[in-house]
């Protein structure tokens, strides 16, 4: 009986995660596994626990599952709808490149698909080595060593390890930046105006996170010049800000929501907000800037809002996610 011949190597494309569903339970669920993480939330255990799970997990999971509700599709999560479209686009184009089938897969830091499921598929396909592609164009701790940190102990039990290589970054890859600029002109040909203000809204971390050595923020600063360039965006028409502060202690600054206030009061005639740190539409996107955002800038005074979407599965990100992959498979 012929053997099945096993593929050079595989892909696991990697992101934060999503509930299960937009209810209180499986929202709760989902925080419990991603606040509990210490490259996340770095306070002392016993105390984050208290509040965690005596405030945290009481208090958000009805907020949160609420919004979830609002962006939800018939595909379910739209992080994980759209991260399955990268998935089989990914690999329909390394099929088509490379003449033969690259097994890609999709799995989450945080909740479903988790990394124990996929690479048990993995080793169906008899694949020895395997690329992790996380879908976090700038470094952080808080995300792409917590997908290190999360594979690692994925991989604690298994007796059988394979030769692994792991894309750290690619804030500033040349098919990353054109990507980017694509979808702000798609975007404004659309609405057939170039807008007075683009802003370039990145997830926030902690400032202390910062200063002990996460290289996140200088990352974002140099994707945010480069998209300018590439744009040929004089100084004055973007702005680079920070979302999705939590807790009280500060955050990467110039905070997204207080910026769009100040921006909606000095009447602002148009105004484009790109996020380009998402890899994928979530709640982030579609619920906190989409309709959270615009509201604050527009309540302000503001006018003429538009949200610029992530890169999702577009050709030109597909074709970044080939280059990262042919770049970093070389040899095998």
């Amino acid at each position: 009986m012929p053997t099945v011949k096993p593929p050079p190597f595989a892909v696991m494309l990697v992101n934060l995660g999503t509930p299960d569903a937009p209810t209180p339970s499986a929202v709760r669920k989902y925080l419990a596994e991603f606040l509990w993480d210490k490259r996340v939330v770095d306070v002392s255990r016993p105390l984050w626990w208290l509040l965690l799970n005596a405030i945290i997990l009481r208090v958000r999971p009805g907020p949160v599952a609420k919004n979830y509700r609002k962006v939800w599709t018939e595909e379910g999560s739209p992080l994980l709808a759209i991260g399955r479209q990268q998935q089989k686009g990914l690999e329909s184009l390394l099929s088509d490149k490379l003449g033969e089938k690259i097994p890609v897969f999709l799995s989450m830091t945080y909740g479903s698909p988790s990394m124990e499921e996929v690479g048990r598929e993995i080793r169906k396909t008899g694949a020895e080595r395997l690329l992790v592609l996380p879908l976090y164009p700038q470094y952080s701790a808080t995300t792409t060593a917590a997908v290190f940190d999360r594979l690692a102990a994925s991989l604690k039990p298994c007796p059988h390890l394979p030769e692994m290589r792991f894309v750290r970054d690619y804030h500033q890859h040349p098919a990353y930046i054109r990507a980017l600029a694509q979808s702000v002109r798609a975007s404004w040909e659309k609405n057939q105006q170039e807008p007075e203000k683009l802003v370039m809204s990145f997830h926030g971390i902690p400032q202390r996170y910062a200063r002990q050595g996460d290289p996140y923020p200088q990352h974002c600063e140099t994707t945010a010049r480069l998209l300018a360039e590439e744009l040929g965006l004089q100084e004055g028409r973007w702005l680079l800000t920070y979302q999705s502060r939590f807790g009280r202690e500060p955050w990467l600054q110039p905070y997204t929501d207080a910026t769009l206030e100040q921006l909606g009061q000095a009447k602002t005639s148009s105004l484009s907000v790109i996020c380009p740190g998402f890899s994928a539409d979530c709640l982030e996107t579609l619920e906190e800037i989409e309709e959270e955002n615009r509201e604050i800038y527009e309540t302000a005074g503001g006018q003429g809002f538009s949200y610029i979407p992530a890169l999702n599965a577009n050709p030109e990100h597909l074709q970044l996610l080939y280059e990262l992959v042919e770049q970093h498979t070389q040899g095998w």
